[in-house]
C-alpha cells in the first residue's frame, strides 16, 4: 500500500513573513526542503507526500509546485490564493496547467474575525474553487467549528478536509464542546479530517501516546474509516516529539484497524482525496 503524508511544509526561512515562528521554536527557525525531508520519509516507510502553503501569497504556491516538480515524492501541493479576489477565476485558470496543484487553504485560524470564512467574498471564492475542481484545508481552532460547519453546508459538493483536528485543547485535556462540534462537521459527507498537528496540541516535552486516545477515538468516529487521513505536520512537529513521536502514537493507535482500514488511514484516502 503506498503511504501518504498528508500535510507538511518546506520553507525558506524569512524572519518577517514567518515571525509566528517564536525564540521558543527555535529548532524550525531554518530552511525546511524537499532534500531534508527526503530521508526521513524513507526512515518512517512513506511513499509520498502533500506540501501545504504556510504562507498567503501566490510566491508560496509557486515556490511549493517548484518542489513538487523537482521532487517525485511530493505528489501534490495545497497552495493558496485570494479567494475574495476580483480576479480569483483569471488566477485559477492560469494554475490550472500545473497537475501537482490539488488545493487551497486560507490560515483561518489567524483572522481576527472568527467569521471570515461565512464573508460573502470568501463564499464566493469556494464556489470558484468547487467548479474547477480543487479541495480546500480548513485551518482553524475549536470556536470556529460552528462557523466551519455552517460554510461546508452551504457547498454539500465541495471536498473539504479539515486540518490537525480542528486543534483540539490536548494540553489541558478539554475535550466537551470540540467533541460536539467536530461531531456535528462529521455529519457532512463532504468533510475529511487529517490526523495531524496533535503533538504540538499537547505539553511539548511530557506527553505521552495516551492523551492522544480520546482525540482519536473522537475523529475516527465520527468520520470514519473512509475519511481519515494520516499527516505529519513536519517540520513543525519537530517541537514536540518529532516524525518519530508522531509515528509512535499513531502506529500504536493505528494496531487494533484491520489491514484494509490501515491502508485507507495510511494512504488511500489522501490519494483519493488528494487525487494523487
Amino acid at each position: 500500500m503506498p503511504k501518504i503524508d498528508a500535510h507538511q511544509h518546506f520553507w525558506i526561512f524569512d524572519p518577517v513573513r514567518d515571525s509566528w515562528i517564536s525564540d521558543e521554536m527555535l529548532v524550525i527557525k531554518q530552511d525546511f526542503l524537499p532534500t531534508d525531508l527526503l530521508p526521513v520519509l524513507q526512515q518512517n516507510g512513506i511513499d509520498g507526500c502533500v506540501a501545504v502553503q504556510a504562507s498567503q501569497s501566490e510566491e508560496e504556491t509557486l515556490f511549493l509546485l517548484k518542489q513538487a516538480a523537482e521532487n517525485e515524492f511530493v505528489k501534490g501541493v495545497v497552495g493558496w490564493v485570494d479567494l475574495k479576489a476580483d480576479d480569483l477565476e483569471a488566477r485559477l485558470e492560469y494554475f490550472k496547467q500545473y497537475d501537482k496543484l490539488k488545493g487551497f487553504r486560507h490560515i483561518l485560524q489567524s483572522e481576527p474575525d472568527k467569521q471570515y470564512m461565512l464573508q460573502p467574498a470568501f463564499k464566493k471564492g469556494i464556489a470558484s474553487l468547487q467548479k474547477h475542481g480543487y479541495t480546500y484545508d480548513i485551518l482553524i481552532y475549536p470556536e470556529h467549528l460552528p462557523y466551519a460547519e455552517q460554510l461546508v453546508r452551504t457547498f454539500p459538493d465541495q471536498p473539504f478536509v479539515v486540518d490537525h483536528l480542528a486543534k483540539p485543547h490536548i494540553k489541558d485535556q478539554q475535550i466537551g464542546d470540540w467533541r460536539q462540534d467536530i461531531e456535528v462537521l462529521a455529519q457532512h459527507s463532504n468533510v475529511h479530517c487529517k490526523i495531524s498537528g496533535m503533538l504540538t496540541e499537547a505539553n511539548w516535552s511530557s506527553w505521552t501516546p495516551a492523551d492522544f486516545v480520546p482525540y482519536l477515538d473522537v475523529v475516527f468516529n465520527a468520520f470514519g474509516i473512509n475519511r481519515v487521513m494520516f499527516g505529519s505536520d513536519w517540520p513543525v512537529c519537530l517541537l514536540a516529539g518529532g516524525y518519530e513521536g508522531t509515528m509512535k502514537v499513531l502506529n500504536e493507535y493505528c494496531s487494533k484497524l484491520s489491514a484494509t482500514e490501515q491502508e485507507l488511514f495510511w494512504g488511500n484516502n489522501a490519494t483519493l482525496f488528494y487525487n494523487l
